[in-house]
């Protein structure tokens, strides 16, 4: 009964209209948890690409390239090549309605709503690896690796790491002109473009990308981009990527003393071979004093330069141009994507300031925490709890007994400002916290050790007074030596180092 085109139209538009009615259905329940949230999102996301594709079979159907559609509109209304019959089209249409159920005597209507509300109930399949925390975090430490590596990269900690990653503009252009640092853009790209489209799969990408290509096209012809300035301007441009200016050098013998990697990186900015000996280096590098790079021999250029119609004319430094400029646009990207992600790169700093203050055994606790948590929420997902008192939760994940909680003060409110004014509800959670990370955290930002002698103190004010106290303490104890340290006279008289000094300028001794 579907085989006819009008009808694969209007069940189309019926199942499109279903979508919509589950898509919104769906964004009516409130999910519980971060996890329960991402689940929403790719089941939405996933419906939406159904309703995508389902319209563009609709629009296909509707521009009637091969007038098929026309034909049959044109038949249901009798229309035929000896006349109009209509009465003949409707009886013809009534048989073949009888057949179909006249051969299947036990078809029955499906609610097709619940079936697609079955199809989709189920929860989709997420890849993350155990260092993101399911779309909480980012893993960079492959990237980190490759960073501190590499040439156009420089040592530091994890941490210092997810501070610059996200800012490529701030590394010398000198550096960047290499296979290794194009190889860690690209991919570094292609894992914040992988990590938003799992963590954000309701957000058009492609729409951000083409309004960030739009400005990134105005300025690359301004020479604003940040980072690459003036290098994509076309009017007047000088294209002199070396970074030895031979118009100081009279001879080849001169440029010799240069060195071998300055003349390398001279070369391989031109695009010409930069292998050989030194004197074979500046030799090649002097051609270009004279002759411009379009009437060089195309045997000085090097192999990745040399494209398959190239003829010994090739305009090399339009081809440098271009491959500025996607380097730059790809860094616009990843700038734009770390301004989209600037939450999770947050909590990413946080949990690893959080790793470095555990050791092992709290590591693995944390783990078995994070799963247990888990698997809390996934059971009694839809089960509302009642809790009117707002008591914490248990390990069962309800609410705990009232005695207990009033036994261990959990109505309590303790503050700490030098953890960034944060509750501590119980004794017994405020006088733990002062062995934890937050709290070791901030006694290191006022530059104070977290010992004894402060435990108690919350106050940022307080710790300074008795950090002070300490200092000034330990201070009696110290070499003092215009008080212990003697001098004698030379009548052998014994003074320390003030009451000699003084007696010395008032001429006594």
């Amino acid at each position: 009964m579907s085989s006819t085109l009008l009808e694969v139209t209007r069940s189309s538009h019926e199942e499109v209209e279903r979508l919509e009615r589950l898509v919104a259905k769906e964004l009516t329940n409130d999910p519980t948890s971060s996890k329960d949230r991402l689940y929403q999102s790719h089941r939405v996301r996933f419906m939406l690409d159904q309703i995508i594709n389902t319209s563009h079979k609709i629009v296909e159907i509707y521009e009637d390239k091969d007038n098929a559609r026309k034909d049959e509109i044109a038949a249901l209304g009798g229309h035929t090549a000896f006349g109009t019959n209509v009465f003949s089209a409707f009886y013809d249409r009534l048989k073949e309605i009888r057949d179909y159920h006249r051969r299947h005597p036990a078809a029955r209507a499906v609610d097709a709503d619940e079936e697609y509300e079955q199809m989709f109930k189920e929860d989709p399949v997420l890849d993350f690896s155990g260092e993101e925390g399911f779309g909480r975090y980012l893993d960079l430490h492959e990237f980190y690796n490759r960073y501190i590596n590499s040439k156009f990269g420089e040592r530091m900690e994890y941490i210092a790491y997810l501070n610059v990653f996200s800012q490529p503009q701030l590394i010398p252009r000198k550096r960047k002109m290499t296979r290794k640092y194009r190889e860690y853009i690209t991919e570094l790209l292609e894992y914040l473009i992988f990590f938003f489209e799992r963590t954000e799969p309701l957000q058009d990408l492609d729409r951000i990308f083409s309004k960030v290509a739009s400005e990134f096209e105005e300025q690359w012809i301004n020479g604003n981009v940040e980072g690459w300035e003036n290098e994509g301007q076309e009017n007047g441009h000088t294209f002199q990527p070396s970074a030895i200016d031979l118009d100081y050098y009279t001879t080849m013998e001169e440029l010799v003393e240069v060195g071998p990697e300055k003349l390398k990186e001279a070369l391989a900015a031109l695009g010409l071979k930069s292998g050989g000996t030194v004197q074979q280096r500046a030799e090649r590098l002097f051609l270009t004093k004279n002759t411009p790079l379009e009437k060089l021999d195309k045997k000085h250029f090097a192999k990745s330069l040399r494209g398959p119609e190239q003829n010994g004319n090739a305009d090399v430094p339009s081809r440098k141009q271009e491959d500025d400029k996607e380097l730059a646009l790809m860094e616009v990207k990843i700038r734009k994507l770390c301004e989209l992600l600037q939450e999770n790169i947050v909590r990413t700093k946080e949990n690893a300031e959080k790793k470095q203050g555990m050791t092992y055994e709290e590591l693995l606790q944390e783990l078995e925490d994070e799963e247990t948590q888990a698997d809390v929420e996934s059971d009694d997902e839809n089960e509302t709890i009642y809790n009117p008192l707002k008591l914490p939760l248990g390990w069962d994940g309800k609410p705990i007994p009232y005695w207990l909680y009033k036994l261990h003060g959990l109505g309590q409110e303790f503050k700490c400002e030098i953890c960034g004014n944060h509750s501590y509800w119980g004794r017994r959670a405020f006088e733990r916290h002062f062995k934890e990370w937050r709290h070791q955290h901030g006694m290191r930002c006022l530059g104070i050790p977290n010992t004894k002698n402060f435990n108690e103190i919350t106050s940022i004010q307080d710790a300074k007074e008795l950090w002070e106290k300490i200092q000034a303490r330990q201070g009696v104890h110290k070499w003092r030596p215009e008080l212990e340290e003697e001098y004698e006279d030379q009548e052998g008289n014994i003074y320390n180092k003030k009451t000699y000094t003084d007696l010395q300028r008032q001429g006594l001794i």
